[in-house]
């Protein structure tokens, strides 16, 4: 692809497929060997990009961005300017993605990510993945009729969140269905609404009587199933999608700028990003972003009890070590806290509730080709290195539950990341001391809707502002900036909140719940049970006659 820069070509990290457009990646999702697609080399930022990009809009740094790692021959400038704008004109506010100061004397910063349709991050990415999915079947659908048109089965397993940003991202898109999994009766009522309540003729909501590993299972299973793979154009939404990861590198840049506009931030100052951290997406876009020349000094993961990642950070040991029994018991059933069962402690920071990071093995390719390579070998040879290791890391996590790394990785590692593990009382006392500090003029001009006496947090963004006060004790203001993401409107966990709020003067619920979610609970729901002991093959027969049916609708509408 000569008119392609090495951004714009994707290969696995594993080694098995090289030299994909970026539309082979999206629409493939997860490449044949298994591995996850990268662009084949990271790019760097232009020479003037500070100057020339520190007043743009979201949807203008966006296009900047993207356009490094979409070539204009696949997506045409003003096709990818129309896509980025029908994606983020859903949010409720024109920043897209707004910071608030929470503590102005130790310089803490919220990056707040929940103003799009369904009140999380994963919005910022599923608005352009869904787009990007329907601008691709139009175009390989001109001209065609019938039975001979492109059509994406999309199938997804959810624990809450992914499920309503992946549902309201396709809801109504031309030749997509999709198709959701979540643990029946272990995902908040909130989450459940918003999915199950929408009415869309493509939207299919599974409702899998097991958990979450269960739906994670077949969905796994369903990829790999050569009889639906021969009928059905099988496509993934979760965060191992490269577009995922793409679409949640403008905001840091566009709260790197917010904030160097801001009065409080002098010349030369430093600035950490601390994410709340689970599969390892939100954060490794920050590490695109760093690498590509933002100027992060560091990017600070926050885990909670799940701690796979602060583990491999401290020891060089990337292991599952799963809990069970009364160990693995915690959280809040109401905000989705059994949702995983198999190993994985619940806590009440739900999303953040994973065995395994599954965007890691993108970072491990990174360290990788950084550290066992030679910039003087050739390019292929240092790219099939680095896809053999990361081969040889996963199969030992696949054999042996866990694998080591050399002190060379991990001082490679450690130059771009630091780790923090919170635990709930942690979590609940950070929701509690920063309602209570936090001023009423941060809270009632914030975009969060909070009217109360201060800013709540919800849960997994209250564990980034618990690792925030740990770093800044270490990078003591005012040379240091934190921003911290927050990942979720509090109404979402809503118990948690609560648990932390509750008896505190001034605080009611009902001033934090959104217009949007009043009556949600009360609507209409269309949701088809599926059986655990049917297995993945049941799912099959659900998604092969959901999938029929429309196409046939499909075929009669035309024909009338």
């Amino acid at each position: 692809m000569a008119s392609h820069t090495a951004s714009q070509r994707y290969l696995s990290t594993r080694g098995g497929s090289y030299d994909l457009s970026f539309e082979e990646a999206v629409l493939k999702g997860l490449a044949s060997d298994g591995g996850l697609f990268i662009p084949e080399e990271i790019p760097s930022l232009p020479a003037n990009w500070a100057s020339a990009w520190k007043d743009l809009s979201f949807e203008e740094l966006a296009f900047n961005i993207f356009s490094l790692f979409i070539s204009p021959t696949e997506i045409p400038s003003a096709d990818l300017k129309e896509l980025i704008r029908r994606s983020y004109s859903t949010f409720r506010t024109s920043d897209v993605t707004p910071i608030v100061t929470l503590d102005e004397e130790k310089k803490i910063h919220l990056l707040e990510l929940f103003h799009g349709p369904t009140f999380a991050f994963k919005d910022v990415a599923l608005q352009f993945l869904g787009n990007l999915f329907e601008y691709f079947l139009v175009r390989r659908n001109q001209g065609k009729t019938g039975r001979d048109r492109e059509h994406l089965t999309v199938i997804g397993a959810t624990s809450g969140d992914t499920g309503s940003a992946a549902i309201y991202g396709l809801r109504g898109k031309k030749d997509v269905s999709v198709f959701i999994m979540h643990p029946q009766g272990k995902v908040s009522p909130i989450q459940e609404a918003q999915m199950t309540t929408v009415m869309d003729a493509n939207v299919h909501n599974l409702a899998v009587d097991g958990t979450f590993d269960d739906c994670q299972d077949f969905v796994k299973a369903l990829f790999a199933d050569p009889i639906i793979n021969k009928t059905h154009r099988l496509a993934a939404v979760n965060s191992i999608n490269w577009a995922r990861i793409l679409a949640q590198i403008t905001y840091y840049f566009h709260s790197y700028f917010a904030l160097i506009r801001s009065p409080s931030f002098v010349s030369g100052a430093t600035i950490r990003y601390v994410v709340p951290t689970g599969n390892f997406g939100d954060i490794l876009a920050g590490y695109f972003a760093k690498q590509m020349g933002l100027p992060a000094e560091r990017l600070v993961i926050a885990t909670n009890a799940n701690d796979i990642l602060h583990r491999f950070w401290q020891t060089g040991k990337y292991e599952k070590k799963p809990v069970h029994g009364a160990a693995a018991s915690g959280g809040v059933p109401e905000d989705g806290a059994l949702a995983h069962e198999d190993g994985v402690k619940e806590t009440l920071s739900p999303a953040m509730d994973i065995l395994v990071s599954s965007n890691f093995e993108r970072l491990l390719w990174y360290l990788a080709y950084n550290v066992y390579t030679s910039p003087s070998s050739p390019v292929s040879t240092r790219r099939s290195t680095a896809g053999e290791h990361v081969r040889n890391w996963l199969a030992e996590l696949k054999t042996k539950g866990g694998f080591s790394v050399d002190e060379k990785i991990l001082r490679a590692a450690s130059a771009d990341f630091e780790s923090e593990r919170v635990s709930d009382e942690e979590t609940l006392a950070t929701i509690t001391s920063i309602y209570s500090a936090v001023s009423p003029a941060i809270s009632q001009t914030s975009a969060s809707g909070t009217t109360g006496k201060g800013y709540i947090l919800d849960p997994h963004s209250a564990i980034g502002i618990t690792a925030s006060l740990r770093s800044v004790q270490r990078n003591p203001p005012p040379t240091t900036h934190h921003i911290s993401l927050a990942t979720a409107h509090p109404a979402k966990f809503s118990k948690a909140v609560e648990m932390a709020l509750q008896g505190q003067p001034g605080f009611s619920f009902d001033t934090v719940l959104p217009v949007e979610f009043h009556g949600l609970e009360d609507k209409a729901r269309r949701v088809t049970v599926a059986r655990k002991s049917e297995g993945w093959e049941g799912v099959r027969r659900i998604v092969v006659a959901e999938v029929e049916a429309e196409r046939a609708a499909a075929d009669k509408l035309a024909a009338s």
